[in-house]
């Protein structure tokens, strides 16, 4: 069989081979919410359709972009907005990695489209921060170790983050129920509860 007829009967596309050799590990995400080493978002595929004006207010600031209608919040609070706080998961809903507030709710910000989002406040794990000092739910999950690997830290956060402002004493069974749709591979959860009710606490005592 000749070179040529081998490179014929080759399989197209990605091979298992060639896609292991494209994947990275995850990096340790520091609770500040600043990026260590991140993976790199998917990049949305090229769309010939029109840009769209949009006004979005993220973290008390008005930014003003043109976007594709069917470009996710994540995509653009990442690629557009350099916001890398917020992570990139299953984007499909079901992890909560990518987790956002939405005028105080705790939405999947992979489901969300950007245009959705106008009109509304949007806040992100760098929104939780005064300056360099960390926010009450940022500072109780460093106190109570509520992390291994790190990567779905920041979506437990703003998880954490909504459900206190919803409802500022939760009892255990309300924690559990309130963080359901974050999931952790490390499986941290007993760490995640009791930072919850630590941060509860700290917001109690002050804290923002």
């Amino acid at each position: 069989m000749s070179d040529h007829d081998r490179e014929q009967d080759r399989p197209q596309g990605v091979t298992r081979r060639g896609f292991l050799g494209t994947v990275s590990a995850g990096a340790v995400v520091a609770a500040t919410g600043l990026p260590v080493a991140q993976p790199a978002a998917v990049d949305q595929p090229q769309h010939s359709g029109g840009m769209v004006p949009v006004a979005l207010r993220v973290n008390g600031r008005l930014h003003r972009l043109l976007v594709e209608p069917r470009w996710s919040l994540l995509y653009v609070l990442r690629e557009q907005l350099g916001l890398t706080g917020t992570k990139v998961g299953c984007e499909r809903g079901e992890c909560g990695a990518c987790t956002v507030l939405i005028d105080g709710v705790a939405r999947y910000a992979c489901m969300t489209l950007a245009v959705e989002a106008e009109g509304s406040e949007v806040t992100t794990l760098e929104g939780l921060m005064d300056g360099e000092q960390l926010g009450a739910t940022q500072q109780a999950f460093v106190e109570e170790d509520a992390f291994q690997c790190g990567y779905c830290t920041p979506g437990q956060i703003m998880a954490a983050e909504g459900l206190l402002r919803a409802n500022p004493s939760p009892g255990l069974d309300e924690i559990r129920h309130g963080m359901a749709g974050n999931l952790c591979r490390c499986a941290a959860y007993v760490h995640i509860f009791k930072a919850v009710g630590r941060a509860a606490e700290l917001k109690k005592g002050g804290g923002r």
